[in-house]
C-alpha cells in the first residue's frame, strides 16, 4: 500500500513524462492502483484538507488512469478530452505533489470526455459543472506531464496556501 511518502513531489522528472495507455490486459491491476491513489488521497485530505482526484503518475505509476472522489469514487481509464468550450475561467489552482502552493491558472469551463472504467466499459461524459471540469483538466494534464505550474497565467500567478487549522 502506498502512503503520503510515496507522492512524487514539484520537481520529480516523472511528473514531467507522457503516460501510457492502460492495456486491458493490466485491468486486473487496476484495483491495486486505485487502492493506492485512495489512500494517498485519503492522507492528504486528512493532513491539508484538500483533495478531490489523484493522477497515478503522481504515485509513480506511469499509467493513463485518474482516481475521482468528489461525492462518490470514479475511476477513470485512458480518458481523452474530445471537446473543450471556447468559455474558459481562472482559478487559484492546487495540487498533491506541492500541496502548500496555488497557481493562477486558466482552464475550460466545459468539456467532453470519453474513457474506460474499472470494467472496461466505454463512457462519454459531458462535463458542464465547472468545479468538475476544472479538476478534470488539471489530473488530465498530469497523464500528459503538464503540471499546473507551467499553465500559470503570469509570473505574479504563484501564493501560499493558508495554513489550515488542526
Amino acid at each position: 500500500m502506498k502512503h503520503l511518502a510515496d507522492l512524487l513531489l514539484l520537481g520529480d522528472p516523472r511528473l514531467y513524462e507522457t503516460c501510457e495507455p492502460v492495456l486491458e490486459s493490466e485491468l486486473p491491476l487496476v484495483a491495486g492502483w486505485v487502492a493506492d491513489l485512495h489512500n494517498v488521497m485519503e492522507e492528504i485530505r486528512a493532513k491539508y484538507q484538500f483533495g478531490r482526484g489523484i493522477a497515478a503518475p503522481q504515485l509513480g505509476i506511469m499509467k493513463r488512469l485518474i482516481y475521482l472522489n468528489i461525492d462518490r469514487p470514479q475511476v477513470v481509464i485512458n480518458p481523452e478530452l474530445i471537446a473543450l468550450s471556447d468559455d474558459m475561467n481562472e482559478l487559484w489552482d492546487d495540487c498533491m505533489s506541492f500541496p502548500n502552493l496555488l497557481v493562477r491558472v486558466r482552464r475550460h469551463r466545459k468539456l467532453t470526455m470519453i474513457y474506460r472504467d474499472e470494467n472496461w466499459q466505454t463512457h462519454t461524459w459531458e462535463v458542464n459543472d465547472w468545479a468538475l471540469s476544472e479538476l478534470i483538466q488539471h489530473e488530465y494534464d498530469h497523464l500528459n506531464g503538464v503540471l499546473c505550474t507551467m499553465r500559470a497565467i503570469d509570473e505574479q500567478a504563484f501564493r501560499w496556501r493558508p495554513t489550515p487549522n488542526p
